[in-house]
């Protein structure tokens, strides 16, 4: 069983944003008083990763402050899959037991479910979340996976992936992920 201590956090935040209006990155908005693509890394930057790696295009977000090492995506268009792959090879070459990978626009992602994640994963080489319909982010890869992920490109990522993964439930709340400004203003409704 993987643990968070021997393990690489890449927290994917490249994408283009096109869903979100023209002229404006959802990661950069509001929210909790920070930037949208803080909060997920404010959270997950308190668990006791070996290495925290956010990968960004150029000129994205800068999660250093957060104890996050930066990898530019020179190519965000090449989609979600090349982004997987730079964090992983920076994973690998660190020679982390696991990744743990996690999308910078899930802001209510919890600490609490990562654990879970971690803990679920036994001999099993992917552990993912659900919202009880769907096999989604944040997921865990162990090691034996590294090579598969590495040679993910396009812009499904991973999803290939988590047909076979041990599941673990987490409220549809906690697994939003904000895609245009309609579903930002519902967050921020229903969290007051």
């Amino acid at each position: 069983m993987p643990r968070i201590e021997d393990s690489v956090l890449v927290l994917l935040a490249a994408g283009r944003s096109t869903r979100f209006g023209a002229g404006r990155h959802k990661l950069h908005q509001e929210l909790f008083g920070r930037q949208l693509g803080e909060v997920a890394a404010a959270t997950l930057a308190a668990l006791p990763f070996r290495e925290r790696v956010a990968v960004t295009a150029a000129g994205g977000l800068d999660l250093a402050a957060l104890g996050f090492r930066q990898v530019v995506n020179p190519d965000p268009a090449a989609g979600m899959g090349r982004s997987v792959s730079l964090g992983v090879e920076v994973a690998d070459k660190l020679g982390a037991a696991a990744v743990l990978v996690a999308l910078a626009d899930m802001p209510c992602v919890t600490a609490a479910h990562v654990e879970r994640l971690f803990a679920a994963a036994g001999a099993a080489g992917v552990v993912a979340s659900s919202d009880g319909h769907a096999a989604k982010p944040p997921a865990l890869f162990t090691r034996d996976q590294f090579a598969r992920l590495r040679a993910l490109s396009g812009d499904v990522g991973a999803r290939a992936l988590l047909r076979d993964a041990v599941l673990v439930s987490a409220p549809v709340d906690d697994l939003v992920d904000v895609d245009t400004a309609e579903e930002l203003e519902r967050l921020r409704g229903r969290l007051g």
